[in-house]
């Protein structure tokens, strides 16, 4: 059996996403910045993507910019941010991706502003109590805290944040990239001033995504060299993606709370299993509380198979990766598991579900684990 639980790297594309695609791929090959037919054509599809995006979160299309994916958004929020909103002080945790962390220092290794960490709680949530006085004692600042943990799967409380960013003059970015297509995000309800998208995370194409920015935040590009997007990111738009994204986008949305549903409960039955089946399994993070559905991280007892773990599971067909690196000398291991405190000599596994998944290859998948370790 092949079982594919490493749906957080990324995910399989939908068929229905394919066919959309390679329908735009054969019939409309046009520039979108051309005024000739084909290229209006391109331009009116690119369009009525956005629109389609937009109205799933109640913005103006307006504020959706299409870009490579989330590594691009992530820097193009804190970069332009500081480059062109007047930001002194950044606040963000040290479990954030690196697309934001590593951006994050190296800003501040260059003098261009005070990097701050929000303390975290012992299961690894962020301290908003923290986050409150951060933002109450300082200005001139941006808050980048991602919605869900890529690693550990924790959620933050978007809405209470957002609270907190509004009542400090805070700017807040919240890097949404594991959370998109598998939740909703009402901007009405809970108000982002920049967001970001990679439709590769919920069965789209790789290589596309976008950044939402709140039409009162002045941003100018990051990457200049055309007026495309309108003027916001030079470059031609990547047509095929960009429909791949919305069509990814707009099936994630028509059936989300059964999906939700569906692979909740196999990450709850992995649960189960694990402890019921694998002596002294631990789970890293919030995995029974405020945590994504679709990301189940787990700490495993201490063996002399450690190094070989994911290797042995990839010979009996199981895909997933690992929460740390084992001890080979050659990397320091998780930076998010080091700093929530697991255990780093004790071999950690991500899991990480979709709507393809199912409940047999949760059983093949304990089964492997229990051999392993039992």
């Amino acid at each position: 059996m092949n079982v594919y639980f490493d749906n957080a790297a990324t995910t399989q594309i939908h068929p229905e996403v394919i066919d959309e695609m390679c329908t735009v791929m054969k019939e409309d090959y046009g520039n979108p910045s051309s005024i000739h037919g084909p290229g209006r054509k391109a331009r009116s599809i690119i369009e009525t993507s956005r629109k389609k995006i937009a109205s799933l979160f109640n913005v103006s299309p307006g504020e959706i910019f299409f870009t490579s994916g989330g590594t691009e958004a992530d820097n193009m929020a804190i970069w332009q941010a500081v480059n062109d909103l007047g930001v002194k002080n950044v606040i963000t945790s040290k479990i954030e991706h690196h697309a934001v962390l590593h951006t994050a220092e190296e800003l501040a290794k260059r003098d261009k502003i005070k990097l701050h960490f929000v303390n975290l709680l012992p299961n690894g949530h962020v301290d908003l109590n923290h986050l409150k006085e951060l933002v109450t004692n300082m200005s001139d600042t941006l808050v980048t805290l991602m919605h869900g943990n890529n690693e550990i799967g924790n959620l933050l409380d978007l809405e209470a944040t957002s609270v907190i960013c509004k009542e400090g003059n805070a700017i807040f970015h919240s890097d949404t990239v594991q959370t998109m297509g598998h939740y909703h995000i009402d901007l009405e309800k809970t108000p982002l001033d920049i967001f970001n998208c990679s439709a590769h995370k919920f069965h789209g194409p790789k290589g596309v995504g976008f950044i939402y920015l709140n039409g009162d935040i002045p941003l100018k590009p990051l990457i200049y060299g055309g007026a495309q997007e309108r003027n916001m990111r030079g470059g031609t738009e990547n047509i095929y993606g960009i429909v791949g994204l919305a069509k990814a986008l707009e099936l994630a949305y028509d059936d989300m709370e059964a999906h939700q549903k569906h692979v909740l409960g196999l990450k709850n039955y992995m649960i189960q299993q694990l402890e019921k089946e694998v002596n002294d399994v631990h789970f890293n993070g919030d995995a029974k509380g405020e945590s994504l559905y679709t990301v189940l991280n787990l700490c495993l007892p201490q063996t002399d198979k450690a190094e070989m773990l994911l290797y042995l599971l990839d010979m009996h067909g199981i895909a997933c990766s690992a929460g740390s690196a084992c001890s080979s000398g050659t990397n320091i291991g998780s930076h998010v598991l080091r700093a929530i405190g697991s255990d780093m000599e004790r071999p950690s596994i991500r899991f990480s579900f979709s709507r393809f998944n199912t409940k047999e290859e949760v059983d093949h998948t304990v089964n492997v684990l229990k051999e392993i370790f039992n």
